[in-house]
Parts: C-alpha cells; structure tokens; sequence
C-alpha cells in the first residue's frame, strides 16, 4: 500500500477531544470517509465507522474493508461482523478513487427526493426518506439506512450531514426532507437534536406531498433543547 495518507474531513470532537477517522471499500472499489461526530446528547454521537459504513450503503454499494489505523471505535466488532468486514490498520492507496457525495443543486428537487427514496435501505421499517442538505460546496443528499441492529442505523437527514462533515464541509445552509409513507413528513426527535447541533438557525423545508410542503427553523423544530457551555472539552 502506498504511505501517501488520504485525507478525510476533520472529526467534530468538542466534549471528548478525541479524533477519529476511517475509510470503507465498497465493492465498487470507491472510497467513504468516515469521522466521529459527537453530540452533546451522547449517545447519539455517530462514530466514523458507522457514517463510513452508512454512506457506502445509502450509495448502493457494499462494504468490504475497513481502513482505520490505530483507531478503535466503540462497537467497531458489531460492524466488522455484521458486513464481515475486512480490517487493515494502514491507510489506503493514494490512487484509490474517494466517493464524492456534492453535486450540482437540482432545479427539482422534488423529482430528486423521490429518486432518492429507491436506494433507501429499509430492512425493517420498509418506510424510505430521502434528504438533501444544501450546502456552500453544492447539495448532499441522504437516505435512511437500517441495519440489524435498529439503533445503529442512520436516518436520511443524519447520513447527509455526516457526508458533509466526514467530507470536510460545515457550511450548511438548508435542508429538504421527503418520506413518501408519511401522512405528515416530518424528522425524528434523534435528527432534530443533531441538526441543532449544527445548523440550529437553518430552514428545513419538509415535503409531505409533491405540492404540501412546510417550513421550519431547525431551533423551532426542538424547543428547548440541550445546551450547555459546561460540557465543551477544555
């Protein structure tokens, strides 16, 4: 393997101030960074094997290796066993090609949200949502992911922003989320506290049907929600 280290995104680590990144291999020979990104409710913390592994599926794709050197994540056998994941403690060849998950902001986005929902991974719930974060870099879309274990999977609106972070993007401007089950389409209060994290004075347009759709400032979403100075890491 080549000693040329790939980057990822920088870990969001304010309460602990312990980094982590990693990379999955898919199938399709793509890369997927991964950071850990904390939260101040703390155990809805993503740690980055589980955002790698979560964008590998929500982009069609199987994990196979994991590339993490030097870094053991809480849970990290839960993941090597359920995907049978390869472990290497190296970081991967230089020329290996790294998953780009920014593109162009869509001129329909309601035609994009309802594309999305096909590669929703739905095991359990059968019940797909697509999102799309807009952010200064271009659009990231997410879809929910569901995997054996119920609580460790991600939903739509948590796999894009953990795209965008383990990307290096944190300039976010707006979010769009659709659930086509839903009578009333709206995020979880799991998502609601992450966002509040980092985009609470961010619009999040919600689309309930392809005409009804509902705006709210994420701050709005989940009122009086935790903060607290006390806990940033000195």
């Amino acid at each position: 393997m080549s000693e040329n280290k790939i980057k990822t995104g920088s870990s969001y680590s304010p309460y602990s101030g312990q980094q982590e990144s990693c990379y999955i291999e898919g199938s399709s020979g793509l890369l997927y960074p991964g950071v850990k990104i904390e939260n101040i409710s703390y155990p809805l913390t993503i740690s980055a094997v589980q955002a790698a592994v979560c964008s590998c599926l929500a982009n069609g794709d199987t994990p196979e290796t994991l590339y993490q050197p030097g870094v053991k994540s809480d849970l990290l056998k839960y993941w090597v066993d359920e995907f049978k994941l390869r472990v290497l403690d190296e970081q991967p060849a230089s020329e290996n090609p790294i998953y780009n998950p920014v593109s162009e902001i869509s001129d329909n986005i309601d035609t994009e949200l309802q594309q999305l929902c096909d590669k929703a991974v739905t095991i359990h719930s059968d019940f797909p949502v697509s999102a799309i974060l807009i952010t200064e870099a271009g659009a990231i879309s997410g879809v929910n992911v569901e995997v054996s274990v119920w609580a460790l999977g991600l939903c739509a609106e948590r796999v894009a922003l953990s795209r965008a972070i383990s990307a290096g993007i944190t300039a976010f401007r707006f979010m769009h989320v659709y659930a086509p089950k839903s009578e009333f389409c709206s995020p979880c209060g799991a998502c609601r506290q992450v966002l509040n994290e980092f985009m609470p004075k961010s619009m999040v347009y919600l689309h309930h049907t392809a005409s009804a759709i509902s705006k709210h400032f994420v701050e709005h979403l989940l009122p009086y929600g935790i903060t607290s100075a006390s806990l940033k890491n000195k």
